[in-house]
């Protein structure tokens, strides 16, 4: 494996201990990052670190501490970071298991990680932990110390590995019943709703692939910078049209008949062809026809 994990330490059940690392899911350095420019001169912004005392620092000659008082601090050196995590701090702490699907999405508020057996002496514990999840269709909850802070994490099985994805404490969510008031009171009929699950069928396809979605607009502005790198003139995209508001009902109906007219049809069989091979399955036979079917021609 060429990536680099980000983490190393034990995944941990009651007593059992599987050694494993994380490797971060999601792939870095894809987007597009602008820098911030003098606009007269075009010169690039500078952003220094200075001392009040002793003008410009260099990162070498920086510590880290914490203001206990005003201007007042103590410094806190790495090591002794370091020196704080237990052995328990290096492990991912199984707390519970919970069904799939019990866990609203939107809890999950961070990266997510592959979690991998960390040597031979993990693939049976690492193996078992995974299938036992998967054949009970469940997750698991843990804790982790990780970038400096407890981490609150959701453990699943994918593809034979187990993921596992940083979780919001419930005391940094907004519940819904926060927004009781913003919750709409209009009434739904039911040919509102009909309609609705006519163009939902539309788009349910047989089988979902995430993959043909694409990053349209760091596309796009890849191809505008190079055309202003190559001196090109830019040429305005043509004005949008504003969005018109229009009956519910009839916004459904003029969906479902355009989405239903793109659609592919269906060849319908040709009438003569038709009638030309229902002729030539009867056979005369003393002034009547008697149908021939595929066990009499056999």
């Amino acid at each position: 494996m060429s990536l680099r994990h980000s983490w190393k330490g034990f995944l941990k059940l009651s007593l059992v201990t599987v050694p494993v690392k994380a490797y971060p899911v999601s792939v870095s350095g894809v987007e597009i990052h602008l820098n911030q420019l003098h606009g007269c001169c075009k010169s690039r912004i500078k952003y220094k670190k200075t001392c009040p005392l002793h003008g410009d620092v260099v990162a070498a000659d920086i510590v880290s501490g914490y203001e206990f008082a005003t201007d007042q601090y103590v410094v806190v050196d790495p090591d002794e970071l370091d020196q704080l995590r237990t052995e328990s701090d290096k492990a991912i702490q199984i707390d519970a298991f919970i069904r799939t699907g019990t866990l609203d999405a939107i809890y999950a508020a961070g990266k997510s990680y592959y979690l991998v057996a960390d040597g031979p002496v993990a693939h049976k514990g690492y193996a078992v932990l995974c299938r036992g999840m998967v054949d009970d269709k469940s997750q698991a909850i843990a804790q982790v110390v990780m970038h400096g802070k407890e981490q609150l994490v959701c453990l699943r099985p994918l593809d034979g590995l187990i993921v596992m994805t940083q979780l919001s404490y419930d005391n940094q969510i907004t519940k819904p019943a926060a927004m009781a008031d913003e919750v709409c009171k209009a009434e739904v009929i039911a040919e509102e709703l009909q309609l609705l699950r006519t163009l939902m069928a539309t788009r349910t396809p047989a089988k979902f692939d995430l993959a043909q979605y694409q990053d349209r607009y760091t596309q796009k502005l890849t191809q505008l910078i190079e055309a202003k790198v190559a001196g090109k003139e830019i040429s305005a995209a043509p004005a949008a049209t504003p969005m018109q508001v229009i009956n519910l009902v009839e916004a459904l109906r003029q969906s479902v008949a355009a989405t239903q007219k793109a659609a592919p049809k269906k060849e319908k069989p040709d009438a003569s062809a038709k009638k030309k091979n229902a002729s030539a399955k009867t056979k005369p036979t003393g002034g009547r026809k008697v149908a021939i079917t595929p066990a009499a021609v056999a």
